[in-house]
């Protein structure tokens, strides 16, 4: 992996003096940056380290040039929303100003915690100036409080040369440090911070990449919007390769879109991780000393290289180490995925209010929209292995769609049902699903099949449709966002029936101790019945049920039990009578296609009794209708 390293500093302390100094670099871009002397956008810059025994050909670093204007916090922001380390430059002869402060309360709220910490300009005092001593005491006070407290401080002159060894140094176990805590994961990703047009080539962006690699002919994703891009050339420092590192800056060339298609804080994606969204659950931490944060504060949200305005909802609960938990509802769609850090500006009077992290960028509407729930925010923030985050979710959403859980289980690194099995999650069809809610499900459907039998004892079973609607309005109940389906619904009672609580037969469910209790003359009305309607032209079915004296329980039970058969509303046959019926069809189908005439001859029947048969047939796709005739369906025997 490359480290990508960001300088923050204020303005004329050497920033860019110092990366040229370092790369051989000038960071300074832009024709005006140049003839006024003062970095106005992101600038870039790289080195490479030297080799050791281990890395003969050593690492290298990219670096991300940063505005130090506070008119500029913006494009400064753009620089160090994806960076993995900081290069903090403070003037030996100023110290401290606005700006050094500024930034590093970003560096702080985007939680940057490792980097250098660098005192230029030496050259300007004098060797026995107690400037020299005194400084690094006085920046050690302002590093205490942040993220970047354990971070060494080194004193150079990017003039003289003086301790630019020992920065070397610091850089090269700043690299090492990184690069043992690996590549970031959840996929390929680069914020995309420039946009231009090569003249003979078309688009070209640039970012810093994270997640891993990107190869010349690979189809990318663009967010916001889905749109779908291929990368026509990759560059590293301005030479072609045919794949990137799985990190650092990169350059792509893009088929398949216009300039006007893409911009600075959109992100070209490979995997589930990242989507884009306008509503994120998060944890924020407030900036100290600043205005304090209000529920249904208007603040710019900056994320990666993305800008956009934001409405915080905040939750009555904390998450009991000092962060506030809600909810940003966005103006604009913003590439997100869990665990992204993101800073908070107050629009005016310009300053930082605070920084945060993900921990949902796709919640349920009625997680945001209605009162925020902060007991599951609570266990959102405070769960921490890749198990218990899953179960928090998926408890959070009421169920997790396929899709949603690969993208969390990319950012995870792990499979979704492996989280699922560490988690104890229910894999509900295609789903991931909280296991109380399943479990009411489950209560719905048993206690409608027991309602049922106890109303109608003589009944072999209950139809299966009962039960799969008392469970999704049960599923529904528990889990009103998670958009639960009828499919769900079918999936619990076919778990209640591998478990062996239900028994299934055809189309009907029942206890498993259940046995219909039905008189002597019921069950002599339902066998009369069947030898009724055991011919092949029976009379129809309401004239037979009345002539044998059959109700409507026994009619019922007879169709569940699977004894006879129904073809129209009026229509039944005896189970073995339609059997030998469709057996004759299906040898006059095998020999060419038939008409009704020739199955009603071949039968004995009339013309409609014969339709009736090749319609159920057609229904059933054992056989299928031409002009010419039915003929053998998809679903015929072969035999």
């Amino acid at each position: 992996m490359t480290v990508v390293v960001g300088t923050a500093g204020h303005i004329d302390h050497g920033k860019t003096a110092l990366l040229r100094a370092l790369t051989g670099i000038d960071a300074d871009r832009l024709p005006e940056e140049r003839r006024r002397g003062m970095t106005i956008d992101v600038g870039y810059a790289h080195m490479r380290l030297p080799g050791d025994a281990n890395d003969p050909d050593g690492q290298e670093l990219d670096f991300v040039d940063v505005p130090g204007h506070d008119r500029l916090v913006g494009n400064m922001l753009v620089g160090a929303g994806e960076i993995d380390a900081a290069m903090l430059i403070v003037a030996a002869d100023e110290g401290p100003k606005a700006q050094t402060i500024e930034h590093l309360g970003l560096l702080d709220a985007l939680n940057i915690d490792d980097g250098v910490v660098v005192l230029t300009k030496l050259d300007l005092l004098d060797p026995t100036d107690p400037r020299r001593s005194s400084r690094p005491t006085q920046v050690r006070a302002l590093l205490a409080p942040t993220s970047l407290s354990r971070t060494r401080i080194v004193s150079v002159s990017a003039v003289s040369g003086e301790g630019m060894d020992v920065l070397h140094q610091e850089l090269a176990a700043l690299s090492a440090r990184m690069r043992l805590r690996g590549a970031a994961r959840g996929g390929s990703r680069l914020a995309i911070d420039r946009v231009f047009i090569a003249r003979g080539r078309g688009v070209i962006v640039t970012g810093s990449l994270r997640g891993g690699s990107v190869a010349a002919g690979q189809t990318l994703r663009l967010e916001p919007g889905g749109r779908s891009v291929r990368v026509r050339e990759a560059q590293v420092h301005g030479a072609a390769i045919q794949s990137t590192p799985e990190s650092g800056r990169v350059a792509l060339n893009l088929a398949r879109v216009e300039r006007d298609d893409v911009a600075r804080g959109m992100a070209l994606v490979a995997g589930p991780a990242v989507h884009a969204t306008t509503r994120m659950l998060v944890a924020v931490r407030q900036s100290r000393g600043g205005r304090s944060l209000t529920d249904g504060a208007t603040l710019r949200v900056h994320l990666a290289t993305a800008e956009t305005l934001g409405r915080l909802r905040m939750a009555a609960e904390a998450s009991g180490d000092g962060e506030i938990l809600g909810a940003l509802i966005l103006a604009e769609p913003m590439p997100a995925a869990l665990d992204d850090r993101f800073v908070l500006r107050w629009p005016s009077p310009a300053e930082t209010a605070g920084g945060g992290r993900v921990l949902d960028p796709a919640p349920p509407a009625r997680l945001v929209r209605r009162r925020l729930d902060g007991a599951r925010l609570a266990a959102l923030a405070r769960s921490t292995t890749p198990g218990d985050r899953f179960r928090t979710l998926v408890v959070a959403h009421g169920g997790l769609t396929q899709d949603h859980a690969a993208a969390i289980a990319a950012v995870l690194d792990a499979a979704p049902d492996a989280l699922a099995l560490a988690s104890d999650v229910a894999v509900l069809g295609d789903r991931y699903v909280d296991p109380t809610v399943v479990a009411a499900g489950s209560m719905a459907a048993l206690a409608a099949v027991a309602t049922t039998h106890l109303a109608d004892p003589s009944a072999s079973g209950v139809p299966l449709a009962i039960a799969r609607t008392a469970s999704m309005s049960a599923l529904r109940r528990a889990a009103p966002g998670a958009s639960l389906t009828v499919g769900d619904a079918a999936a619990v009672v076919q778990r209640l029936v591998e478990d062996g609580a239900l028994v299934r037969e055809g189309d009907l469910v029942r206890e498993p101790r259940h046995a219909p209790v039905r008189s002597a003359a019921l069950s002599a009305s339902m066998d009369r019945l069947v030898a009724a309607l055991s011919v092949a032209a029976p009379p129809s079915l309401s004239e037979a049920s009345r002539s044998v004296g059959c109700p409507p329980e026994g009619v019922r039970a007879l169709e569940a039990e699977g004894r006879i058969v129904r073809l129209e509303s009026d229509l039944a046959y005896a189970t073995e009578t339609f059997t030998a019926l469709e057996a004759e069809a299906m040898a006059l189908a095998r020999s060419g296609a038939v008409a009704p005439a020739a199955l009603r001859d071949a039968t004995g029947t009339s013309r409609k009794y014969a339709l009736a048969i090749l319609e159920e047939l057609d229904g059933r796709g054992v056989l299928r209708r031409t002009p010419e005739g039915h003929v053998l369906g998809p679903r015929a025997p072969r035999s």
